[in-house]
């Protein structure tokens, strides 16, 4: 034990005299360099700092891009779909039967003229396709209406009004009916004789031309003319096919009893009284490419909506079979100086009598003398140089800068006592010029303008000239601002 405790002892006593002799250890600390700062680190920041100043202050203000004036002209749409109003009368059925059309759709029937017949039993439709009509039945006038329909379909075709394929189908089908209607009447007399049939024969109660189809808006007149009417959804067209039984009373023609006829279609108001000022417009029909002029006639009708009515005294019968025509106005388009809706913008000026403006030899300057206040408060007058805006030749008055005058001023009529209290405004349309280094107003006369550019007048006294330049963008600058070139 006592050997034991000394061991201890001693151990203890070496390891307590070693830590006491010796140095104590302290914390091992990671060493840090010291921040050198250099020119070229302090130059690099201030550049990285006015960097993202510069793009910040770059997408958060509003940019000034200018325009340069040029000649030009608008390439409007002169394409309308117009509803074609005709004198049109139906005519039903007196009896029932199978009707077996004689005229040919598209021909012109006088009075009294045959135009169907009507089997009655349906037996003789039956006897007539028994009888052979031979390979060479049709002469050259038969041919030559087929040659006709088939140039006349080719040239018209749209394959994206495909329904017009199975109305060039119902009209050869009643041509070829109408052919063959010719042989039946030479043999009508025996045939009806020997097998009983009951035919009636039908006539013409007036003269005009032969069409075999209805819509239901043969009554239809311009100013009934509406959004419906062109709704494709709800028109529904009626083929009246030979052969066909038909109840006493059914539609089974109409006739056209009249040449004159007309289109009709929606048009924007200023659109359309710019072309009733022509009175009289050259179209195009898109079907055949056929041309002529129509008399211009603009109405309101009872949806609100504004439409223009062409009227045509001629080739009726070259569309009897359609009752919508695509027709391009043939128009002479405006020209003069083009330039960016978004650069036009209205301003308010006073309105001063010409007797108290003096001109100079400049255009576009004048004088005033207005009256003022000494300091000693007498009255006094002061001449002022001034840019004239516009002149009105009916009131002979011209517009003045509103950030010049104030309402209340008084101004002297030049070698007169009389004075003129300002107080009238008015607003004129025009765009900033910017040729001088600033915005300067420029009234325009707008002569015809779509979504994106307008038509204006050239080289009016106070308005623009061609390789000027203008704002792009009116709403990014202010009256009188100063451009940076």
């Amino acid at each position: 034990m006592a050997q034991n405790g000394s061991r201890r002892a001693g151990g203890d006593g070496r390891h307590n005299g070693s830590r006491q002799g010796g140095a104590r250890p302290g914390k091992i600390r990671k060493y840090r360099k010291p921040l050198n700062l250099n020119i070229g680190m302090i130059i690099f920041g201030v550049v990285f700092v006015y960097v993202v100043v510069c793009v910040i202050i770059y997408f958060q203000t509003s940019h000034i891009v200018r325009y340069e004036v040029r000649e030009g002209s608008l390439v409007t749409d002169n394409i309308y779909r117009g509803v074609v109003i005709r004198d049109e009368t139906i005519v039903n059925a007196d009896t029932a039967g199978y009707v077996n059309y004689y005229a040919r759709e598209g021909g012109r029937v006088a009075k009294n003229d045959l135009v169907y017949i009507v089997d009655e039993t349906g037996r003789l439709n039956e006897d007539l396709q028994d009888m052979s009509v031979g390979e060479n039945t049709l002469g050259d006038r038969e041919l030559a209406e087929f040659r006709d329909e088939l140039a006349s379909f080719v040239h018209g075709f749209d394959s994206r009004s495909f329904e017009t394929a199975y109305d060039f189908k119902y009209s050869l089908q009643n041509t070829l009916m109408k052919l063959a209607n010719a042989n039946m009447l030479e043999s009508m007399s025996g045939t009806a004789g020997e097998s009983g049939n009951i035919v009636n024969y039908a006539y013409a109660p007036r003269t005009g031309i032969v069409a075999y189809w209805i819509d239901g808006y043969e009554t239809l007149t311009a100013q009934q003319v509406t959004a419906d009417v062109f709704d494709s959804g709800k028109y529904q067209k009626t083929q009246l096919l030979s052969n066909t039984l038909l109840a006493a009373g059914d539609p089974v023609y109409k006739l056209s009893t009249n040449e004159n006829w007309s289109i009709v279609f929606p048009v924007e108001p200023d659109r359309g009284a710019k072309l009733q000022e022509e009175q009289y417009i050259k179209v195009r029909f898109l079907k055949n490419q056929y041309e002529a002029w129509g008399q211009a006639e603009l109405m309101t009708n009872p949806d609100g909506k504004t439409y223009l009515q062409l009227s045509f005294t001629n080739s009726m019968v070259t569309f009897l079979s359609d009752r919508f025509l695509d027709v391009e106005l043939i128009v002479e388009d405006e020209t003069g100086l083009k330039i960016p809706v978004s650069s036009i913008v209205q301003k308010e000026f006073f309105l001063i009598p010409e007797d108290y403006v003096s001109l100079s030899g400049s255009s576009g300057k004048g004088g005033i003398i207005r009256q003022c206040y000494l300091e000693d408060g007498t009255i006094s007058s002061e001449a002022l140089d001034v840019d004239l805006y516009s002149f009105d030749e009916e009131t002979r008055e011209y517009y003045l800068d509103s950030s010049i005058l104030n309402a209340g001023d008084i101004l002297y009529k030049p070698d007169s006592q009389e004075t003129f209290t300002v107080s009238r405004r008015a607003t004129l349309i025009g765009v900033y010029n910017i040729n001088r280094g600033y915005a300067d107003f420029k009234q325009i006369n707008i002569l015809y303008q779509n979504e994106e550019y307008a038509i204006v007048k050239s080289n009016t006294r106070y308005g623009l000239s061609v390789y000027d330049y203008i704002v792009q963008d009116a709403s990014t600058v202010s009256d009188d601002q100063f451009i940076k070139q």
